[in-house]
């Protein structure tokens, strides 16, 4: 299983020999450092830990650097843990860079959304608005919430106002469109979650399209 931490660069477009224009964004993907093992025996599923980021000595707590003093890693400002099967082709302090995708790899993209702050109904979920002339005084409200006599009360999952954005979101079966392992970068083809300079992991698609 294929897997790596990563940064979101941008989006910008390239064109294929043919002249195709491809929309891509720029994913700088790793280096990471595997920074521990863990293992069916020990902790009952098998799995690896890995660092992403230059992390400043000052900004770490005592755990924080004695985790990373154990398995002989600089400071990382972002961990991440991988399920994989195959724990014995990884090593403690093992670097793992971009290249271990290739061009035509799917893979699914997951990073944080941006936060779009205390939103109405319409812009949230899409809703439509009431007239707005003619006397009317109902244009961007919620409406109706539930029903009058049975069951008398607002039902759970109604869509209301509220919070937007902000949370996790992956985008899968994205193409891998080129690779420049010298530079970490990734290109891949469509929109992936998250702001400019968004922390995102990149992972082997589990659901890939034929």
């Amino acid at each position: 299983m294929k897997n790596i931490i990563g940064r979101k660069l941008g989006m910008t477009q390239i064109f294929t020999e043919e002249g195709e224009v491809i929309p891509v964004t720029v994913l700088e993907a790793g280096p990471v450092n595997v920074v521990q093992k863990k293992t069916e025996e020990t902790d009952g599923y098998s799995a690896v830990q890995v660092g992403f980021d230059e992390l400043k000595e000052k900004k770490a707590n005592k755990p924080t650097k004695g985790h990373f003093e154990k398995a002989g890693v600089d400071l990382k400002k972002h961990i991440k843990e991988f399920r994989v099967d195959d724990i014995e082709s990884y090593e403690i302090g093992q670097e793992i860079k971009a290249d271990v995708f290739e061009i035509g790899d799917k893979v699914d993209v997951s990073g944080r959304s941006k936060g779009k702050g205390f939103q109405g109904s319409i812009k949230r979920h899409n809703q439509s608005r009431g007239p707005m002339s003619h006397g009317s005084k109902y244009h961007r409200g919620v409406g109706a919430l539930s029903a009058a006599a049975y069951p008398g009360r607002v039902m759970k999952g109604r869509k209301l106002p509220g919070h937007m954005g902000n949370e996790n979101v992956t985008v899968q079966n994205l193409e891998v469109v080129k690779v420049d392992a010298d530079k970490n970068f990734i290109l891949v083809k469509g929109a992936v979650p998250g702001p400019k300079g968004g922390i995102i992991t990149i992972k082997e698609s589990v659901k890939v399209k034929k």
